[in-house]
């Protein structure tokens, strides 16, 4: 048996794909296909094979080192490695030992904007076949079989706001090599507009050649690309895909983003999904989440014909606000994110629901009788792992439903009303988190516990440094 048989994902339809894999490799369409996967932080990780060998590598999959599920966003690995028991106390984890790269055939792209580069998103698991359970596509997977034991299966579209700007100068001089813990520094940058005329044809056509770049290369990916709008901030933009189902809406956001900044630094700008940047009169981004079921019969379960939403709906939603706090770990995964909550804006700030409302956390869109009726949920920032963000809502969702939880009553002033606020920091979320037990059974204790301790890292880090802040407050003062 090859790897891809011990792992149990050697079906029919991984077969077909990759048989068709084959057949445009032995076209002579490619000369090397990316392998990559989606690490703990949704950053794709991978290596790059000669073509000919793709298709040994579908059945026998690629080793790289256990270290990559390991580190922090600076590449710094939190984990012990070199002694006896490694990360976790088992052989699998010392000495950065291998685990293997299973591509899943059925993700194949050729890359637009690299010629006769093919790419495959890959599952992960361990060198004997054995289920990774670090491995975040693998979590959002167990999730949706919960749900689909449940009778429904989970439908997404994504709202993405990013920015996008110029890029002036890269600093690649000797000194300016970056290290674990300490990143190099960032890019100079200048505007593609001055930003707040929102929607405005004449700010859209100023950045409309880089738009047409990125739009053409999307396509050429076959995502389901909505909508492309210029956003509220200056070189802010916003791009909108229709609704899937299962994987693919996940699978569909990690390559979209790792898309776009390499289209974009190939043209001289630089792409940035960090939630809100450190320069003048910026906003802050984020990535809303339109979010239904589908039931046996394939119809919309959030579907009513009396009502916005229906009761299955209105308990999924339930759920989404009871976990909020918890779920905002893996929604919005980084320190900067916390920075957009904030009352009186575009964003929310507590755990509250309202009908077509901006200002609430879920808005419920929709009418009686409208097939179309869904959830959107505006925490998340474009830089969390879309498989754990999704998760996240199924994991929340589906504890409302089997209570069936009461919403309460919607908001029609929504930074007034009385409600859960959201975390203030990551710390706070993590805190949640540890505490949630819905979380803990659906996810398990053991990723759990090695998220809080990967991302309370960061924050170790962060508050190890002095700050501009303090520099700037107290060098001269004292």
């Amino acid at each position: 048996m090859h790897l891809a048989e011990k792992a149990g994902l050697w079906d029919d339809d991984r077969k077909t794909a990759s048989r068709e894999v084959e057949r445009r490799i032995q076209a002579g369409e490619l000369t090397v296909v990316r392998f990559s996967f989606a690490d703990q932080h949704g950053l794709l990780r991978g290596k790059t094979l000669a073509a000919g060998e793709a298709a040994g590598a579908m059945r026998n999959g690629i080793g790289f080192t256990t270290t990559m599920l390991l580190k922090d966003t600076s590449h710094r690995t939190v984990f012990p490695v070199w002694g006896a028991g490694g990360a976790f106390g088992s052989h699998e984890w010392e000495g950065a030992a291998d685990c293997m790269m299973l591509p899943d055939p059925s993700t194949f792209r050729v890359l637009p904007w690299a010629p006769h580069t093919g790419w495959m998103l890959c599952d992960i698991v361990f060198s004997d076949g054995r289920p990774m359970p670090l491995s975040t596509r693998q979590v959002y997977r167990r999730s949706l079989t919960t749900l689909k034991e449940a009778g429904y299966e989970f439908v997404a579209g994504l709202e993405v706001e990013f920015h996008l700007f110029k890029a002036e100068k890269a600093h690649l001089g000797l000194g300016d090599a970056a290290q674990p813990g300490q990143p190099g520094p960032t890019p100079d940058v200048s505007l593609l507009n001055q930003g707040y005329q929102y929607l405005t044809e004449s700010r859209y056509d100023e950045l409309d050649p880089i738009l047409e770049i990125l739009r053409t290369n999307i396509a050429g990916l076959a995502l389901p690309l909505r909508s492309l709008e210029i956003e509220f901030g200056p070189s802010q933009v916003e791009f909108t895909f229709r609704a899937e189902t299962g994987l693919h809406p996940a699978d569909a956001m990690v390559l979209f983003r790792s898309a776009i900044k390499q289209v974009a630094q190939r043209n001289g700008y630089h792409a940035t999904f960090m939630c809100r940047p450190r320069l003048p009169n910026i906003m802050s981004s984020g990535w809303h989440l339109h979010q239904s079921l589908k039931d046996k019969s394939g119809g919309n379960a959030f579907a009513d014909p009396k009502e916005p939403l229906s009761a299955v709906g209105m308990q999924w939603m339930a759920g989404l606000l009871e976990h909020a706090r918890a779920a905002a770990s893996f929604s919005t995964p980084t320190l900067n994110g916390y920075k957009r909550y904030r009352p009186f804006s575009l964003a929310p700030d507590r755990a509250i629901w309202g009908r077509d409302n901006r200002g609430v956390m879920v808005r419920v869109l929709g009418a009686p009788g409208d097939p179309a009726s869904h959830l959107e949920n505006r925490v998340g920032e474009p830089a969390a792992n879309p498989y754990l963000y999704m998760a996240s809502q199924v994991v929340s969702g589906l504890d409302g439903l089997k209570r069936q939880a009461d919403p309460g009553p919607s908001a029609d002033a929504p930074y007034e009303a009385k409600a859960p606020l959201l975390p203030k920091a990551l710390g706070e979320a993590l805190a949640a988190l540890g505490e949630d037990r819905a979380f803990r059974v659906a996810f398990g204790d053991f990723f759990v516990d090695y998220y809080l301790k990967l991302k309370q890292a960061e924050i170790d880090r962060f508050h190890a440094e002095v700050s501009e802040w303090e520099q700037r407050e107290y060098f001269s003062t004292f």
